[in-house]
């Protein structure tokens, strides 16, 4: 069962994916006569690609459309030259496995562009489900329609290699089903005075949670291994993690 809550589950647990698109760079200003212009510059290095800092500074501002806010820890330049760092990787997984070609139709991605300017917290404010008010809130964060459309595009297109990668082998057991029925649906209905709705009219969406749950997991799992068997390199100290390199959990 490949839902909408699915893949938002992985979202909200991983927030790695916005593409890098380079060549949106703003215009520099004039400099002093003399001076040289310092275009862009290497920050990291995975596996011979290179993140630039304008990947990095692109990165920051995609997350205003984030379907989920980022924790404050993970909204600063060393969170966003992780979530690159990750992001790389697993593009770098996919064209090895020959699925860089996976298809996603404009209407999905048109889909998913509707939800964020009808959910997303930050887009509210501006009333992202007018024109006009979408408009102001890709112009106030430096933003295209099509950088937009781009950037989704490919989101999906990783999401579906990650669901096609992994959930094909998990199964979830009836048992594991009614445990987590008991353990984390129950209490919190317990706890408004409310009765829980039967096991069996919500063990689909239990299915679901725990499908995600299995593949977040696997992903992180396989994600460190990237980072163990390659070269992960973070060269400018401030957008390194505390030990140097990128390779540490969030």
């Amino acid at each position: 069962m490949r839902s909408a809550f699915g893949l938002a589950a992985i979202l909200a647990i991983l927030l790695l994916f916005a593409p890098v698109m380079r060549g949106q760079q703003q215009t520099p200003e004039e400099p002093p006569a003399g001076k040289p212009v310092v275009l862009d510059r290497v920050v990291g290095v995975i596996n011979g690609d290179v993140i630039l800092e304008s990947d990095v500074n692109e990165e920051m501002r995609f997350a205003s459309i984030e379907p989920f806010s980022l924790a404050r820890d993970l909204d600063t330049p060393k969170g966003a030259a992780r979530r690159v760092a990750n992001r790389m990787l697993i593009l770098q997984q996919m064209k090895e496995q020959n699925q860089l070609g996976i298809k996603i139709t404009d209407e999905e991605v048109q889909k998913a562009i509707t939800d964020v300017r009808t959910h997303t917290p930050e887009c509210r404010k501006y009333h992202c489900t007018t024109e006009e008010g979408w408009k102001a809130f890709l112009d106030a964060h430096g933003l295209t329609e099509r950088a937009v459309f781009d950037h989704w595009r490919q989101r999906l297109e990783i999401l579906r290699f990650i669901d096609l990668r992994f959930r094909s082998g998990i199964r979830i057991s009836s048992q594991e089903i009614q445990d987590y029925y008991q353990k984390s649906i129950v209490p919190v209905y317990q706890r408004q005075n409310q009765k829980p709705p039967p096991v069996g009219e919500i063990s689909e969406r239990i299915q679901e949670i725990l499908l995600q749950q299995h593949v977040n997991g696997l992903l992180q799992d396989w994600l460190k291994s990237l980072r163990s068997e390659g070269s992960v390199q973070i060269l400018d100290p401030a957008y390194s993690e505390s030990s140097g390199n990128a390779s540490e959990e969030d």
